[in-house]
C-alpha cells in the first residue's frame, strides 16, 4: 500500500501537476520496438523481463542515487600503500549485476537466435534509465570477438567475459566469478590519430611490459583492457590484466575525468609502468585487431541514442498527457502535437534503422558483414546528430521543470553528446563511410541493395534516392562528406520504415526528411501528419493517460 503525497499545504494546493510516473514496463510500452524485433527474430522473453525490470520506479530511483554519486578514487590506503581503484555507490552495483544476469553484454556470442539483434534492443531499453553503466557492458561485448581469436592467453578470458556473473571483486582472474574488459587506446598527442600513440611495450619471457600514458580510459575499474603499444615492428593490441595472480599490475589511475555526464560511470587517465600484458594478434596489427572491437562498440553508440530519444519523449508525452493550460490538455494543443510528431519521426526512424543493421551483425554471408561495416556508421552518425536536438526539445516541453534535477531530462541532456564523440566524432565517421565505399566494393552493393529495396513503394523516395545518385554518382568530394552521410543514413532509415514500418509514418518521414515538406525546427511540419505519427509512437501511454483522466 502507498500513501499519496500531501497536496494541502496550507498557503496553496497543488493542482496541475503531473502524478508520478510510478512503474513502467519499458517493453510492453513500446509497440514499435517489440514489433521491429518480432520482425527480426529476436529473443522476446529476455527482453520483456529485462524492460519490465528497468520500468520500475525503484529503478528510476536507483539511477538517481548512481549518477548523484559518482565513483570515489581510491589511491592509496590509509598507511600509502597503492590501491588505484574505484568505489561506487550500491545502485551502480545494482544495475551491473542485473543487467549482466540479463545478459546485455553476453547474448550475442551465446549462439542463440537474432544474439546481436537482442543485445542492440537491451542497450536501447538500458540506456533509457542509467545509461553509465552501459558502457563498460558494451566494452565487453565488444571485446569478447577480439579475446576469442587470441591465442596463449594466461587463464579462460573468454569464459569470464561471457559469464552472466557480476564479481566487482579486486581478485585475479583465476578467483572471480565473471569479468568485464575496458579499453584504452587514446593518448594526448593524437586522439583518433591511433599510429601517434607512443607507449612502448618491450618483451618478458612469453609475456610484455607496457610503458606509457593514456589520456583516456574507459571503465577503469574493470579486470583488463585491450590496449595499443608500439614494439619494434610496430602498433600492436594488447589484453591488459587489471589483476595479477602475485598481487596488482603496475596500472597506475592518474585521475578521474570529470565529465560532462556519464557521471555514474567512472573514466581516467592512466599510466603502465612496466604492467604487464598480453599481445592479440600480429605484432604492428594493433589497429587492425582492435578495430573488431571498435566495430561492435559502434553499434551500441547508435543503439544508445535512440534509447535517449525514447525516454525524452516518454517525459514529454507524460507532461503533456497531464498538465494543462489555457482550459485544455497541452497534448490536446495543435501546435505541441505537432512538436511532439515530429520528434516521434526522428527516434523512430534511428530505432529501426538501429535495429536494421544489428539484424546485419547476426548474419554469416560477406553480404551481412559488409552491410554492418557501412551501415553502423550511417546508423551512428544519423542517431547521434539527432539526438542532442530532440531532448532539447522535450526538456522545453516540460518548460522549467525540465530544468532541474527532480526529472530525468538533465541526465539524458548531459548524456546525449556522449555517443556522437566516443568510438569516432562525427568527421572521423564521416570518413570512414567514403573509405568503406572507396575500398570495399562489396559494402556499396549492399547498401544499394537496401536503398532499392524501397523503390516503388513512395514517389517521393523514388525521386529523393534517384537526385542522390545523380550528385554523387562520380564521387564524394571529401568536404561534402557530412552532407552524404547525413543523406545516406535518412535515405536508408526511410527504405526501412517503409518496407518494415507503418506506412502513414514511413509516408511522413519520407516527406518531411527527405523533401521539402518541414521547416529547420522541430514542429514545422504539416498539422496533418500528427494525429497518425502520435498514435503509432505512445498508444498504450495515451490509453493511460485517458483512463487516469476518466
Amino acid at each position: 500500500m502507498r500513501i499519496d503525497p500531501t497536496a494541502e499545504l496550507g498557503t496553496h494546493e497543488v493542482l496541475n501537476q503531473p502524478p508520478g510516473p510510478g512503474d513502467r514496463d519499458l517493453w510492453r510500452d513500446d509497440p514499435a520496438l517489440r514489433a521491429m524485433l518480432e520482425a527480426g527474430g529476436a529473443q522476446p522473453e529476455g527482453l520483456a523481463r529485462y524492460g519490465a525490470w528497468l520500468g520500475r520506479a525503484e529503478a528510476a530511483g536507483a539511477a538517481r542515487d548512481a549518477n548523484r554519486h559518482p565513483p570515489e578514487l581510491v589511491l592509496f590506503d590509509s598507511g600509502g600503500r597503492r590501491l588505484d581503484e574505484l568505489r561506487f555507490h550500491p545502485a551502480w552495483h545494482g544495475f551491473m549485476r542485473d543487467s549482466i544476469a540479463a545478459g546485455y553484454h553476453s547474448v550475442a556470442w551465446e549462439g542463440g537466435p537474432a544474439g546481436h539483434l537482442t543485445h542492440a534492443a537491451m542497450v536501447y531499453l538500458a540506456s533509457q534509465v542509467e545509461p553509465g553503466h552501459c558502457c563498460p557492458l558494451t566494452m565487453t561485448y565488444a571485446a569478447i570477438p577480439v579475446v576469442s581469436g587470441a591465442a596463449d592467453l594466461p587463464g579462460d578470458w573468454r569464459a569470464a567475459l561471457l559469464s552472466r556473473r557480476y564479481d566487482p571483486a579486486v581478485l585475479p582472474l583465476s578467483a572471480k566469478q565473471g569479468a568485464t574488459l575496458g579499453m584504452a587506446m587514446t593518448e594526448k598527442q593524437g586522439g583518433s590519430d591511433l599510429r601517434a600513440n607512443t607507449t612502448r611495450a618491450e618483451p618478458d619471457g612469453d609475456a610484455w611490459r607496457l610503458t606509457g600514458h593514456k589520456w583516456f580510459c574507459s571503465a577503469p575499474m574493470s579486470d583488463g583492457f585491450l590496449t595499443l603499444a608500439q614494439t619494434g615492428r610496430g602498433l600492436t593490441c594488447f589484453l591488459v590484466p587489471r589483476w595479477l595472480e602475485g598481487g596488482r599490475n603496475a596500472i597506475r589511475i592518474q585521475r578521474l575525468k570529470d565529465k560532462l555526464g556519464n557521471r555514474s560511470n567512472g573514466s581516467a587517465e592512466i599510466e603502465y609502468c612496466r604492467a604487464l600484458a598480453w599481445r592479440i594478434g600480429d605484432e604492428g596489427e594493433g589497429i587492425r585487431t582492435i578495430l573488431a572491437m571498435v566495430h561492435h562498440t559502434r553499434l551500441d553508440t547508435a543503439m544508445a541514442p535512440a534509447g535517449l530519444m525514447r525516454a525524452a519523449l516518454r517525459e514529454a508525452h507524460h507532461w503533456t498527457a497531464h498538465r494543462s493550460t489555457f482550459q485544455r490538455r497541452l497534448i490536446d494543443q495543435p501546435l505541441m502535437r505537432a512538436v511532439l510528431a515530429d520528434l516521434v519521426l526522428d527516434w523512430q526512424g534511428c530505432l529501426a534503422l538501429g535495429l536494421h543493421v544489428a539484424a546485419s551483425f547476426d548474419g554469416c554471408e560477406a553480404e551481412d558483414r559488409a552491410f554492418a561495416r557501412i551501415g553502423v556508421a550511417l546508423a551512428k552518425y544519423l542517431s547521434n546528430k539527432l539526438c542532442p536536438m530532440v531532448v532539447a526539445e522535450a526538456m522545453e516541453v516540460l518548460g522549467g521543470m525540465g530544468y532541474v534535477e527532480d526529472t530525468p531530462l538533465p541526465l539524458l541532456y548531459r548524456e546525449a553528446p556522449l555517443n556522437g564523440i566516443w568510438e569516432g566524432s562525427g568527421n572521423v565517421i564521416c570518413l570512414d563511410v567514403l573509405r568503406t565505399l572507396a575500398r570495399e566494393p562489396l559494402a556499396a552493393e549492399t547498401l544499394a541493395v537496401r536503398l532499392d529495396s524501397a523503390l516503388g513503394l513512395d514517389p517521393a523516395y523514388d525521386a529523393a534516392l534517384a537526385a542522390h545518385r545523380e550528385r554523387w554518382g562520380g564521387g564524394v568530394p571529401e568536404a561534402e562528406a557530412r552532407w552524404f552521410t547525413e543523406r545516406s543514413a535518412l535515405l536508408l532509415a526511410a527504405a526501412v520504415l517503409l518496407v518494415q514500418g507503418d506506412a502513414d509514418l514511413a509516408g511522413a518521414f519520407v516527406r518531411t526528411r527527405l523533401g521539402a515538406e518541414r521547416g529547420r525546427t522541430p514542429g514545422a511540419i504539416p498539422a496533418a501528419m500528427a494525429e497518425r505519427i502520435l498514435a503509432q509512437g505512445f498508444p498504450v501511454e495515451a490509453e493511460t493517460a485517458d483512463q487516469r483522466d476518466r
